[in-house]
């Protein structure tokens, strides 16, 4: 049963011992194989799992320095004026005070609208109550100047269980209702629901055709994964699609704005598992679920500032580069795991895990990069949520033969609550920091990714077209880059531009001043290999930068222009 947030927050000693004392699923005998093709890319690298619930409070906690690894994707976060008190603890996580600090890491943020209610489940007032209070909250965002990053309005949560019909009426109703009040003060912000608490096929078909009737479809589709059994998301999705096409519905992006039960949340194994699933699945974003305290990206950071064994599994997701490559697992509920390739630098990453016993991981289609690989294995445990893992362990490395394009990396001894990281790399290993950086795995805002075949690693990003001197609607790109050392690096851009004259977009690095990039016209959208170049001094280890067609501060840019990706030399 899932927790109520309304609960007590339970003592250190105790939550640390929940992934112990909570049984898993059992997991599937030893003997299992994990195949991993190569060859077979199917999306960018997005970190679409890399997000969470509250995951930041106010006062920059957790600190930077741990979230900058992870390249968190999105964040839902409480209302303007957050009244709710998860657990038992004080209001917030305010989404408009925590902005600054998710802008610095380059996250997303869904505002969650019920949060300005003080309890769980929420206590419904009257509906002047309530429009009053969707006013207010909308307004407060508008007037955020600042503030770039909101990416939808989450207007309930879980109604499955929180909406109270006998005093509001039918929720349906009320979504139309609520929807149209937020439209009228708020035309672009894309709308987020109906974030029920699990996937229920009749619910949200009773729920789709009543918005598709009144014009009040959400923009996000969005659903809870909380049941502590990951191995039904596949067929949630593929429910979720087929329901859309009966409906003549246009498909909607997926959320999933909670994920992972209690017993789950701090077991990286199983954590491998729920990820594997929603990059498969085609998700757009995922974030961990929240059980616990405020500021820890939900127990991946203790004291502000040191990891726990399941950041480890998180940074080794960050540290994906390039496009995400085909896993097949032997079944939905063992051993899982998801994969990337960055074929600038010839690097294959793999994190399995959620099995144990001596397990195979098969790697396909690597080709590429030799006839023979340096293979390294790690692990990370499954050590709770107040203990600090300083490192992953690293169990093996060793140099494989490949044969017809493949290798059978045997792992012994694995634990089904700890995850493993495979990096497969030429023998003559790969450059010693990443240099080139695609727009199309960056954290974009207000424009699309696209793919082309003449585009490094096949994508890129278009339509950054938005500069109307309004925050909520100006396009920027932000490229969270870690380089090794404090100096002036050399940073080329591949671009397109077909508009027959330069273009510009703004450049600022680390929230500071802007200055102007100008792209001279090329031949074609979408076709690429024309670049420029220009400086950038940045700090030793992670800066965020910023190109923009509208942003705070910044005159705006001129003309359009497409990115390919930027390399820093």
């Amino acid at each position: 049963m899932r927790r109520p947030r309304g609960t007590t927050l339970l003592p250190a000693l105790a939550v640390s011992l929940t992934a112990a004392l909570v049984p898993l699923s059992p997991a599937e005998a030893a003997g299992a194989t994990l195949t991993v093709n190569v060859a077979q890319p199917f999306r960018p690298v997005t970190h679409v799992a890399a997000g969470g619930l509250y995951g930041l409070a106010e006062n920059g906690r957790p600190a930077d320095s741990t979230l900058l690894p992870l390249k968190v994707n999105s964040l839902t976060q409480p209302a303007p004026g957050v009244g709710q008190k998860p657990n038992g603890q004080p209001p917030g996580g305010d989404s408009l005070l925590v902005a600054p600090q998710a802008t610095r890491v380059g996250a997303g943020e869904f505002i969650r609208m019920p949060d300005i209610y003080p309890n769980f489940p929420y206590k419904w007032v009257s509906w002047n109550d309530w429009l009053a209070k969707v006013d207010t909250m909308v307004r407060a965002r508008l007037n955020a100047t600042t503030v770039t990053n909101v990416i939808g309005w989450e207007l309930w949560n879980e109604p499955d269980g929180t909406w109270n019909t006998s005093a509001a009426g039918s929720f349906n109703d009320g979504w139309t209702r609520t929807y149209r009040a937020v439209r009228a003060l708020d035309t672009t912000t894309p709308i987020v629901g109906p974030s029920i608490s699990y996937y229920n096929h009749s619910w949200l078909s009773s729920f789709l055709s009543s918005a598709k009737a009144a014009g009040t479809l959400p923009d996000v589709i969005c659903w809870h994964e909380l049941g502590g059994d990951p191995s039904g998301i596949a067929a949630h999705i593929a429910d979720y699609r087929a329901l859309e096409s009966s409906l003549g519905i246009s498909p909607r992006r997926i959320a999933i704005n909670e994920y992972a039960a209690t017993s789950e949340v701090d077991v990286p194994g199983r954590i491998a598992s729920y990820v594997a699933k929603f990059e498969r699945g085609g998700v757009e974003m995922a974030h961990r679920a929240f059980w616990y305290e405020y500021g820890t990206m939900n127990g991946l950071v203790v004291n502000n500032s040191q990891p726990t064994g399941t950041w480890w599994l998180y940074k080794w997701y960050g540290d994906m580069a390039g496009r995400m490559v085909t896993t097949t697992p032997a079944t939905q509920t063992g051993l899982d795991g998801f994969a990337s390739y960055d074929s600038t630098r010839k690097i294959v990453n793999v994190v399995f895990g959620n099995e144990s016993g001596t397990n195979t991981v098969r790697v396909t289609g690597i080709g590429a990069l030799g006839s023979s690989v340096r293979v390294t294995l790690q692990s990370t445990p499954a050590n709770g949520r107040f203990t600090a893992v300083t490192a992953p362990t690293t169990i093996s490395t060793s140099t494989y033969a490949v044969s017809n394009g493949e290798i059978s990396v045997s792992v012994p001894n694995m634990s089904a609550t700890s995850a493993y990281n495979l990096v497969i790399q030429p023998v003559s290993g790969v450059p010693s920091y990443q240099q080139r950086y695609e727009a199309e795995n960056a954290s974009v805002f207000r424009a699309q990714r696209l793919t082309s075949s003449s585009a490094s690693e096949g994508g890129y990003v278009g339509r950054i077209d938005n500069n109307t001197s309004t925050h909520s609607t100006d396009s920027y790109v932000d490229f969270v880059v870690n380089v090794p050392t404090a100096r002036t690096y050399t940073m080329t851009i591949g671009y397109a531009n077909a508009t027959g004259a330069t273009a510009t977009q703004g450049l600022a690095y680390n929230g500071g001043a802007w200055t102007t990039v100008s792209y001279p016209p090329t031949a074609a959208w979408g076709q690429f290999g024309a670049t420029v170049s220009t400086s950038v001094n940045l700090q030793a280890g992670y800066n965020v930068i910023r190109l923009a067609k509208g942003s705070p501060n910044f005159a705006g840019g001129t003309g359009y222009a497409e990115l390919d990706y930027i390399q820093l030399t």
